[in-house]
């Protein structure tokens, strides 16, 4: 048991043996509050959550690095939570002591950081910082997680968000403008599905052009610039086999016999047989092909060259006038906010085969979705396909008038 003593300074100190048995003491300006934690403290014991008082001094960057350093996750979401913890948890919190931080402080920060970042942003972030007092509630550093019950602000949806294209625009319209090298990968990976790491991961021992299939079976992972290749995929549902159109299968073939690889080097490899990168990808290959497909931005020529004209992130329109068709292409590509994003034809894939009438269960199958309801969710509510929606109500009608003519 411990006990309350009078000091010096008409204070008064409480003195009690933590549950590994060292004496810790405190010192109180009254004796009703040294009583009233000594109680407390207690209770705490007995019942199995005592937290020291001091523990909280501990700081939050301090208490991060041990958490951080006890992480076992996949190398690609490491690598992604140590960015937002760098770039946005830290510089709020890392000075702070854990035992100061309360939830009036975490829901003001995450409601200033909505304003200037995308609701995905303050998620993760959110999420890292409960994630570390959690970890410090769980540690006995702290009594409760301050970040508990803060409300993110709502996403809303622009313009630019998931977009779906169309099998006749991109078939027709994109497609033609892809460079002939990387044709084949983006066709597949719209006529498949597949991730961004599915496809660039895509080997020989995985695809049978003949019987028109293939096989998930591995991926490539990108972290800091070096690719390395996974020997599963995302989810154990991940591990699927594909159905491939015609147009695709020709695509593949026609890649296939002008671009051989090595049985080790992935289908669709870059100039020296290594995985392609992603960001690379987007920046000399999607981008400029949206450009050229006059989905994002314009390039017309000029007497004195090609003008670039473009849309920024507030909605304000720019140009800009160089030398070569190229350069204008490439600087629309860099500065056009939005557009079409690699991943939307993964979305335009799975939509497609709900407008075709493809059961759910079928579409989550080739999908590699663990649940239906991520499938269900994310794609049934996208469909648009006017035709069947005119359809059925013409039908309606026909039924309405027949009985109005009984």
């Amino acid at each position: 048991m411990g006990w309350v003593q009078k000091v010096e300074n008409r204070k008064w100190r409480v003195f009690w043996r933590d549950p590994a048995g060292y004496q810790r003491s405190k010192t109180f300006p009254t004796k009703k509050d040294a009583d009233t934690f000594l109680a407390e403290t207690e209770a705490a014991k007995s019942r199995g959550v005592y937290v020291s008082p001091h523990a909280g001094r501990t700081t939050f960057a301090e208490h991060a690095a041990a958490w951080m350093a006890s992480w076992n996750t996949e190398d690609t979401t490491s690598a992604r939570d140590r960015s937002v913890m760098r770039t946005h948890v830290l510089p709020q919190w890392g000075r702070w002591q854990l035992g100061k931080i309360d939830h009036l402080s975490v829901q003001s920060w995450v409601t200033e950081m909505g304003r200037t970042r995308s609701r995905a942003t303050v998620a993760e972030a959110h999420r890292l910082t409960s994630a570390v007092l959690g970890s410090a509630v769980r540690n006995r550093l702290i009594a409760f997680n301050a970040a508990l019950d803060v409300r993110i602000p709502k996403r809303r949806k622009t313009d630019t968000d998931e977009r779906i294209i169309s099998r006749a625009a991109l078939r027709g319209t994109l497609l033609p403008v892809v460079p002939e090298r990387h044709r084949a990968l983006i066709a597949t990976a719209a006529g498949a599905g597949l991730r961004w790491g599915e496809v660039a991961g895509l080997m020989d021992d995985a695809l049978d052009v003949d019987a028109g299939t293939l096989r998930v079976i591995r991926t490539v992972v990108e972290v800091a610039g070096h690719r390395s290749f996974k020997p599963f995929p995302k989810s154990a549902a991940g591990r699927r086999e594909i159905p491939l159109p015609p147009w695709v299968r020709r695509l593949i073939g026609e890649h296939v016999e002008r671009w051989p690889t090595p049985p080790t080097s992935p289908v669709f490899a870059n100039e020296i047989d290594g995985p392609l990168g992603r960001t690379a990808f987007r920046a000399r290959v999607w981008r400029p092909s949206l450009v050229r497909a006059g989905m994002i931005g314009d390039v017309r020529r000029a007497n004195d060259g090609f003008v670039g004209s473009w849309t920024d992130r507030d909605g304000e329109k720019d140009q800009i006038t160089m030398r070569t068709e190229y350069q204008a292409v490439m600087e629309v590509s860099r500065r056009h906010y939005g557009g079409l994003r690699f991943h939307d034809l993964r979305h335009s894939y799975a939509t497609w085969l709900v407008d075709d009438g493809v059961p759910p269960n079928m579409v989550q199958r080739v999908m590699g979705h663990e649940r239906a309801s991520t499938t269900l969710d994310l794609y049934t509510r996208r469909t648009a396909n006017t035709d069947r929606i005119l359809a059925a109500l013409s039908d309606d009608d026909e039924d309405t008038d027949d009985e109005g003519d009984r």
